[in-house]
């Protein structure tokens, strides 16, 4: 198996010229304040952040282990009043939640694991049969689209096998503690976010008239300039237009709760979530709603998400 693609990571051993401290760390936090930012070119300056950020996030596994959701509260004790009211309102519902690295590719690996944490739990065949079709129809787009086999195929391989190992009863089936450790690898890791990411920009492109408004509404970019820069790279952060992309194109229902500051116009506080149901019309809307209106009754993801301002987590239900 090839090398797998890796995070992008700045190069932090460059040269800066003949500023007030020519010779910094550009990987500590605290060394930020000697630098004289004067003498650094924006390009500079990014590669200083990227590198910091890379540092930080190398301190979290790719996926963590379980705690209960109080950590969470613990972490805005002296914080926003309205965040630890709305940690308190998440209590009632979820007892625990799970971290992932905060380095851009956070949605996919909570999905990853969570996804993968049901198979094994629930040793859902039919799910996995089901999903197996999907995949197998995510190759024939991507095909259609024009993608050569051998740049995505053992990214499916890779996670194909994730999947299989899950379901027990075979040579290869692998314990809670075994999959927790295959999410922590870099090489499976990473193999199946780059999975998740061709799928992703599959689906939008192979409907790019649907998505265009809302990427529009997100960027001056075309569909696909969006998937060039802001899909298939490690590292790019997502938001509706993948979440929309990857549940329909998996077929799997994912919910997300919404962790931030709002309050409501009457001054209560709620918890804002959204239910990404595959077959939904819109990226915006309640997709539960809708997928009701279909089938005749309201869809319960089992995949769960913690969305604060640019990272996600996986939550567990009471």
């Amino acid at each position: 198996m090839e090398k797998p693609l890796s995070e992008k990571e700045p190069a932090v051993g460059k040269s800066f010229g003949s500023c007030s401290n020519p010779n910094p760390n550009p990987g500590s936090v605290a060394a930020m304040d000697d630098f004289d930012w004067a003498c650094f070119r924006d390009d500079d300056i990014m590669q200083q952040h990227y590198a910091i950020r890379a540092e930080e996030a190398a301190k979290v596994p790719f996926v963590g282990d379980k705690e209960p959701l109080s950590s969470l509260a613990a972490e805005f004790q002296s914080g926003n009043p309205i965040l630890q009211e709305k940690i308190k309102l998440l209590g009632e519902q979820y007892g625990a939640l799970r971290r992932t690295r905060g380095d851009g590719n956070c949605f996919y690996r909570s999905f990853m694991f969570s996804y993968l944490e049901h198979i094994l739990e629930s040793q859902d065949k039919a799910e996995v049969d089901r999903i197996l079709g999907n995949i197998e129809q995510c190759k024939k787009t991507l095909q259609g689209l024009g993608y050569v086999e051998f740049t995505f195929e053992d990214f499916f391989s890779v996670f194909i096998e994730q999947l299989e190992s899950v379901v027990q009863g075979n040579q290869t089936s692998i314990s809670h503690e075994e999959l927790l450790q295959r999410s922590r690898d870099q090489t499976i890791s990473d193999y199946v976010v780059m999975f998740f990411r061709f799928v992703t920009s599959g689906e939008i492109r192979k409907r790019a008239e649907f998505f265009e408004p809302f990427i529009a509404g997100l960027t001056n970019s075309t569909v696909d300039q969006f998937c060039k820069a802001s899909v298939e790279p490690m590292g790019e952060e997502s938001d509706h237009v993948h979440i929309t992309a990857l549940s329909d194109a998996l077929g799997v229902p994912i919910r997300v709760m919404y962790l931030d500051r709002s309050s409501c116009d009457s001054g209560t506080l709620s918890i804002n979530h959204h239910d990404f149901v595959p077959g939904s019309n819109s990226p915006h809307e309640g997709a539960a709603q809708s997928s009701e209106a279909n089938t005749g009754h309201p869809v319960t993801p089992f995949v769960t998400l913690l969305y604060r301002p640019g990272h996600y987590d996986i939550l567990y239900p009471k």
